[in-house]
């Protein structure tokens, strides 16, 4: 087996500050983004971390065993099948929190949301229902899952916003987000010329692309500033 390279998480930090999810997609067109039906149920949005993953069906003991042997920076991935059963709530969030995660991404539900609406613990589910699971069967801890419908391996780097959640591989993650920050300087200079009065068309090749279109050819619309 080749050894994979070490991953340099304070970069990955770094620059994900500075990048949102949609430069992220724009700079990287194979990019998994999770379904929009898991919702941020907390008060920040905004995470970036090393998944834990964990899978468990309508028993939410394996997100008790998953959050116990979570470390500082981990977002918590739970594989929960995307049913209407609670995993987690103001209990594991509080934990949670208090051990330095980076959040908790539940395809599946959440309860206590007079507490989670006001947490700093960026906080996902795909439901919220008052309703939990039970606590008898153990999960699989730390390997493949499915959440939001896309794979997500453990150690992958997870990242969120206002505008969604995607999953990068921690190999590429620098280089995409790199390229992520250059697509944002990019709209920048858009930005900058359109408050002083330019159009779409003054930045973007709107002429060139229609007509190369028109002629059946292959074409990009791209900006250019």
């Amino acid at each position: 087996m080749i050894e994979q390279p070490p991953v340099d998480l304070a970069a990955i930090r770094r620059l994900a500050a500075e990048v949102d999810t949609t430069a992220l997609c724009d700079a990287a067109g194979d990019i998994r983004v999770m379904s929009s039906a898991l919702r941020c149920r907390s008060a920040d949005p905004v995470l970036c971390g090393r998944a834990l993953t964990v899978r468990c069906r309508d028993d939410f003991f394996g997100v008790i065993q998953a959050i116990e042997r979570a470390e500082a920076g981990d977002v918590l991935v739970v594989d929960g099948g995307g049913r209407e059963t609670a995993l987690a709530g103001e209990l594991f969030a509080r934990v949670a929190l208090a051990k330095g995660l980076a959040g908790i991404v539940i395809d599946g539900g959440c309860r206590d949301l007079r507490f989670i609406a006001t947490c700093p613990l960026p906080v996902y589910s795909r439901y919220v229902t008052p309703r939990a699971g039970t606590t008898t069967r153990l999960a699989t801890l730390a390997e493949a899952v499915s959440c939001g419908g896309v794979p997500v391996q453990p150690g992958d780097i997870v990242i969120a916003d206002q505008n969604g959640i995607v999953v990068l591989d921690p190999g590429r993650a620098v280089a995409q987000l790199a390229a992520a920050a250059e697509v944002m300087a990019t709209e920048a200079r858009v930005v900058e010329r359109l408050t002083a009065g330019a159009t779409l068309g003054d930045c973007l090749n709107v002429t060139a692309h229609a007509e190369r279109l028109a002629r059946g050819e292959q074409s990009r619309l791209r900006f250019t500033v």
